[in-house]
C-alpha cells in the first residue's frame, strides 16, 4: 500500500482536512448543524471511495453514517467502527494552531511532521485509515471481505443514542467482527493491541449550604462553607494506599493472575521518560501495582473539575451558597457501571454532614469488555502490525472508555477488535491535538495487511 500512499497522499489529506474543518463538538447543542455536515461528509467518502450504499441515518441524538459494501454473501463480514464527534477546544488559547483548521507541521519536541487540529487522532484521523485502506484493496482487486461501516456522533458524550439504534438494526449490522481504530498504542517503540478497555461512571456533585450567597464577614465562620465540605468529602473517598474509599466498589474486581500480569508487563515503558514527558516528579496510585497496571486493569476515581462561588478578577467576600465537582471513575470488566454509580451515590449521601444538602447526577456510564488475544482476528492484527512494524506487538489493556463497544458486543454477540494507532504524545482531549503522519501512513498499511491475514 506505500505506492498507494505516495500517488494519493495529497488527495487524503484535502478529504481528512474537509473532516477536521467541521466542527462537530457532540457536548455543545450549537454545533448540531456541524454533526449532520460531517455526517453528509462521511457518506460521500464511503460511496466515493467505493462502497455499494451510504446513509446518514437518524437516531435520538445525532446521526449515524451507515455504508454496506457486499463482496460475497458468504464471505466474512467486517463491521468498522467509528466516531466523528470530537471534544470541545477548550481552552483555546492554549493552542498553537487554529483547532479546526487542519495543518502539517513539526513536533516542537523531536522534529517529526504530524496533522494537527482537533480530531486529527481522536478520531477522525483514524477513522479516515479505515476508509482509505478498504479504497485500496477495492481498487486493487484485493478486497475478500464484505465491510460494513459504522461511524456516530456521540461517543465523547458517551453514546446514549447508539445502542438503541444498534439493537433496532442487529440483523442489518451482523458481522463477525468489530474492527475499532480509536484508541493508543503504549509506545512508539513496540506497538500494542489493546484487548480490553475500561468501563465509565461519570457523575456531577451539588452541595448546597445557605440559600443564597453570604456575606463572608458577617457569616463566615458560623454558617459551612460548602466549597470546603464538598472538599473534605471528596478527600475522603481514598485511603492511604490509594484505594477507592467507596463500599463495595472492589466487589467484582477480578484479581489478574501472575501469568496475566507478566504477560501485560512485555510492553515497554520508561518511568524516567513517563514523569519526563508529564513534568512531573513522582507517580502516584494505588499500591502495589505499576503504572501500566493502574491505568489499564485497576478501576479508579478522579475528580475532573472543582468549583463554586466568585472566581473572577479582583476580590468578592462571599461565601458561596453552592459548590459543584464532576467525577470519574474508570471501571474494570465485571464492575457494572449502574452499580457502581448507585454505590457512589449512596456512600456521599451517607458521609454528607448535617450542615449541607448534596445532590448527585448520574452523567455518562458503560462497562468496559476484555476479548481473547488467542482469537483469529488478534493474530491476523498482530500478523499485520508485525509485517509493518518488524516487531510484534503486546497485549495491552486501554486505561480509557468506549462504553459503547460494550453494549454492541452484547447485543451483536460478536467481539471488538482495537486496532489503534494513537501515541500519548498526541495529547487528544487537549489543546495541540496531533497525529503523526508515520502513524497514519502506517496505520492504513495495518489495516490493509489486516483484510489479508483475516
Amino acid at each position: 500500500m506505500k505506492k498507494y500512499i505516495e500517488q494519493n497522499g495529497e488527495r487524503f489529506y484535502a478529504e481528512l482536512f474537509s473532516l477536521l474543518r467541521t466542527p462537530s463538538v457532540s457536548a455543545k447543542p450549537e454545533h448540531k448543524n456541524d454533526m449532520y455536515a460531517c455526517a453528509e461528509r462521511l457518506k460521500a467518502l464511503l460511496l466515493e471511495a467505493g462502497a455499494d450504499t451510504a446513509e446518514v441515518c437518524p437516531t435520538s441524538g445525532n446521526p449515524v453514517v451507515f455504508g454496506v459494501k457486499t463482496v460475497d454473501p458468504k464471505a466474512r463480514t467486517v463491521l468498522v467502527y467509528g466516531h466523528y464527534d470530537v471534544q470541545p477546544a477548550e481552552p483555546l488559547e492554549k493552542w498553537r494552531t487554529d483547532p479546526f483548521e487542519p495543518v502539517i507541521g513539526p513536533d516542537p519536541a523531536t522534529g517529526e511532521e504530524a496533522i494537527w487540529c482537533r480530531g486529527a487522532n481522536d478520531d477522525k484521523g483514524q477513522l479516515f485509515m479505515h476508509i482509505k485502506a478498504f479504497e485500496y484493496l477495492l481498487r486493487e482487486g484485493k478486497l475478500r471481505h464484505n465491510v460494513k461501516f459504522i461511524f456516530e456522533g456521540e461517543e465523547e458524550i458517551g453514546s446514549p443514542s447508539l445502542p438503541a439504534w444498534v439493537a433496532a438494526n442487529k440483523e442489518k449490522l451482523a458481522a463477525d467482527v468489530i474492527l475499532v481504530s480509536d484508541t493508543t498504542m503504549i509506545s512508539d517503540k513496540v506497538p500494542s493491541i489493546n484487548c480490553g478497555m475500561r468501563g465509565l461512571s461519570y457523575v456531577e456533585i451539588t452541595v448546597t449550604g445557605p440559600n443564597k450567597d453570604l456575606h463572608s464577614g458577617h457569616y463566615g465562620g458560623a454558617v459551612a462553607n460548602p466549597i470546603t465540605t464538598l472538599c473534605e468529602m471528596i478527600a475522603t473517598l481514598h485511603d492511604a494506599d490509594g484505594r477507592v474509599n467507596v463500599p463495595g466498589f472492589y466487589d467484582d474486581v477480578v484479581e489478574l493472575s501472575a501469568a496475566d500480569r507478566a504477560n501485560l508487563a512485555r510492553a515497554p515503558f520508561d518511568m524516567e521518560e513517563y514523569k519526563q514527558f508529564l513534568d512531573i516528579a513522582e507517580v502516584k496510585g494505588e499500591k502495589g501495582y505499576t503504572t501500566l497496571e493502574r491505568t489499564g486493569i485497576r478501576p479508579c476515581l478522579d475528580v475532573c473539575g472543582i468549583w463554586g462561588g466568585y472566581t473572577g478578577p479582583g476580590a468578592k467576600t462571599v461565601l458561596p451558597s453552592t459548590a459543584h465537582a464532576k467525577l470519574s471513575m474508570r471501571l474494570v470488566p465485571n464492575q457494572d457501571s449502574a452499580r457502581i454509580t448507585e454505590q457512589f451515590v449512596a456512600h456521599l449521601k451517607a458521609i454528607a454532614p448535617p450542615y449541607v444538602k448534596v445532590a448527585v447526577t448520574p452523567c455518562e456510564g458503560g462497562n468496559g469488555f476484555l476479548i481473547p488475544i488467542s482469537s483469529d482476528a488478534f493474530q491476523a492484527a498482530s500478523k499485520a502490525m508485525k509485517e509493518v512494524y518488524g516487531v510484534e506487538p503486546v497485549p495491552s489493556r486501554g486505561g480509557g472508555s468506549i462504553a459503547v463497544l460494550a453494549d454492541m458486543q452484547r447485543i451483536l454477540g460478536i467481539d471488538p477488535l482495537l486496532m489503534g494507532f494513537g501515541l500519548e504524545r498526541d495529547t487528544i482531549h487537549s489543546p495541540n491535538e496531533s497525529y503523526l503522519l508515520r502513524q497514519f501512513f502506517a496505520g492504513m498499511e495495518s489495516i490493509a495487511l489486516f483484510y489479508q491475514y483475516y
